[in-house]
């Protein structure tokens, strides 16, 4: 657990430390009676600005908060000792489903496996995460297992999980090879430190009657000619899938494919959004989105899915599980990249499984395009992701 101290913010307290939040109530603070509204204001105001405005010392409300949080934390420290911390995000479609999977393989477990987790929604951005992750000076500090897409948080050697990959982290999956749907593309880490339990793949749903005329995209290069300027929706908000395509693109087609890629926006939606985006005034010729959102178009909506002949371009949901109580965490990692997980995410979701006794639900073909990992363990990827996006930004953005 990091420190408290006078710089955090409201919010920021209210999620790491729920304890606190009843103190805060009898001090003066009505805004923790309402905790999404807490969210958009808590966020822009530090604990030390809050005690100030309200003319509370600083050092005496700060011992007696962190006295309560210390006592919640230790009052029983074996059992603290004992549990083991699971932190994650979790696809949107699949997290209820997941989560009632957990709930019930810890009730089989009874007393013998103690988990304290934070498994949100992936909607809620990865920024709590990441500020966790900075503040931690020691792999000791990090959660015993952390599960999410994407790859800044995961690689990033400054702020993120790569300043501990090779001391911390160990390739948790018991199956010696990945799914056959992967045939072509080696998805295990040949430094035997990441694991990956499925992947969100990347799909085109094409509006037939605003295409018109224009030959239909099958490739990523067919998006990145001139007749698809301003015609495309992309996934921007989505960080984890839109910095995999963006990285992609940039590997293999180079930096003026980005840069043609970034004149082609012209609506940035979520793929919730994308699925109606027929409905709406001046829809996109072409929707670049998840896999998943493509099963919720309407029947006759006009939209034809397109799997790319050069690769659905795929976000990894990566597993790390840390080494510091290894027997413990493999009973854990065993559960996520178990038959039964993947098939919730392979079935409900449409995140095709690396279990190999998975049947995923894919066209018959499906070629991927994936970043590699000589790629990700010979760049830095945060520099990459900015150089990109810098590339992108440089033209033909008209919202």
């Amino acid at each position: 657990m990091s420190t408290l101290s006078k710089d955090h913010n409201l919010f920021e307290i209210s999620e790491k430390w729920p304890m606190s939040i009843d103190f805060f109530r009898a001090n003066g603070f009505p805004q923790f009676d309402d905790l999404d509204k807490l969210k958009t204001f808590g966020s822009s105001i530090t604990l030390s600005q809050a005690l100030k405005l309200k003319g509370l010392n600083e050092d005496v409300f700060l011992e007696q908060l962190t006295s309560i949080i210390e006592e919640s934390c230790n009052g029983n420290l074996d059992d603290n000792e004992q549990a083991l911390h699971l932190v994650g995000l979790l696809p949107c479609p699949v997290r209820i489903p997941l989560l009632e999977q957990f709930e019930s393989f810890l009730a089989e477990k009874e007393s013998s496996l103690k988990v304290n987790h934070e498994l949100k929604a992936a909607s809620t951005g990865a920024d709590w995460i990441a500020n966790n992750i900075h503040e931690a000076q020691h792999e000791n500090d990090l959660p015993d297992i952390f599960i999410s897409a994407g790859f800044e948080t995961f690689f990033d050697k400054e702020k993120g999980f790569g300043r501990f990959r090779e001391k911390a982290f160990y390739n948790s999956l018991n199956y010696p090879e990945v799914n056959k749907s992967f045939q072509g593309i080696s998805l295990m880490d040949p430094e035997d430190i990441y694991s990956m339990i499925a992947v969100v793949p990347s799909i085109f749903m094409v509006n037939e009657k605003v295409l018109g005329d224009t030959p239909m995209p099958k490739t990523w290069q067919d998006l990145l000619k001139p007749e698809f300027e301003n015609k495309l929706s992309l996934p921007v908000g989505d960080f984890d899938l839109f910095n995999g395509i963006l990285l992609n693109i940039r590997n293999k087609y180079g930096d003026s494919a980005v840069e043609a890629l970034g004149k082609g926006l012209m609506k940035s939606m979520h793929p919730s959004e994308m699925v109606k985006s027929e409905r709406k005034a001046n829809p996109p010729a072409v929707t670049i989105m998840p896999y998943f959102f493509s099963k919720m178009t309407r029947p006759n909506s006009g939209m034809k899915m397109i799997w790319p002949e050069d690769g659905s371009i795929i976000s990894p949901i990566f597993l790390l599980a840390n080494k510091k109580r290894q027997q413990e965490v493999q009973i854990l990692s065993d559960f996520f990249a178990s038959k039964e997980v993947g098939e919730t995410l392979a079935i409900n979701g449409l995140f095709p499984s690396t279990n190999p006794e998975v049947e995923n639900v894919l066209p018959e073909n499906h070629p991927f395009m994936w970043l590699g990992w000589d790629y990700i363990y010979s760049h830095n990827l945060s520099d990459e992701i900015e150089t990109c996006l810098n590339l992108f930004n440089h033209k033909g953005q008209n919202q």
